[in-house]
């Protein structure tokens, strides 16, 4: 599956717009990727994370994890296709969010992930500190992390910003214009923000007080 595949097939789940949005960092953009959209729809997700699994089936990839909450999905499918393409058992895990804004690996998932051949899977990736963080808790917990893969890298993020690892791809590059809400043409031009996805309805809500 080549960049313009996934893309369409984020297109065609709704997580792929155009328009007015505000990002996390605060910055507004015409373009945005609502990541959550896409798992709702289960074969779209399970062809994505098929392609990943097909670009991985030579590095003998022993489990894969992902950061909770959506790439959880992802580590699941993947680690699926895996076990169907190479005949192996591939284990899934994932990574929960601690109470500093990392990322801690438990319920179990360290004896999991011990000792093994562990690809990072991602949805997107805009500075790489998620996929950052769980790279650094799995070493931490003996993983031997072999690759990292992002579904969509919209930042031109590096292998080094994601930790470092051995190999680190994405199935999807994508660059989107964003700008300073003091400096933002569509604001300058009267186009509302969605405040449906994104953090549109807290700029809003800032803007109003």
């Amino acid at each position: 599956m080549n960049s313009d595949e996934v893309l369409e097939l984020l297109q065609k789940s709704g997580a792929f717009r155009s328009g007015h949005f505000v990002g996390v960092s605060g910055l507004h953009m015409d373009s945005y990727i609502n990541k959550n959209a896409m798992y709702a729809f289960t074969e779209d997700t399970s062809a994505l994370c098929r392609a990943v699994a097909e670009r991985f089936t030579d590095n003998n990839i022993e489990a894969v994890i992902g950061p909770a909450i959506g790439a959880a999905i992802l580590s699941q499918w993947v680690a699926h296709h895996l076990n169907e393409l190479t005949g192996k058992e591939v284990l899934s895990a994932w990574a929960d969010k601690d109470e500093e804004g990392g990322f801690v690996i438990k319920r179990g998932y360290d004896d999991v992930i011990k000792g093994k051949r562990t690809l990072v899977v991602e949805d997107l990736t805009t500075t790489g500190g998620s996929i950052k963080k769980v790279v650094e808790a799995a070493r931490t917990v003996g993983a031997n992390v072999v690759a990292a893969v992002a579904l969509v890298n919209r930042g031109n993020v590096t292998k080094e910003a994601v930790g470092n690892p051995p190999e680190f791809v994405s199935m999807a590059d994508l660059e989107l214009e964003s700008w300073d809400a003091a400096e933002c043409e569509l604001c300058a031009n009267g186009i509302p923000v969605n405040t449906d996805v994104g953090h549109g309805k807290e700029f809003m809500a800032r803007k109003k007080s």
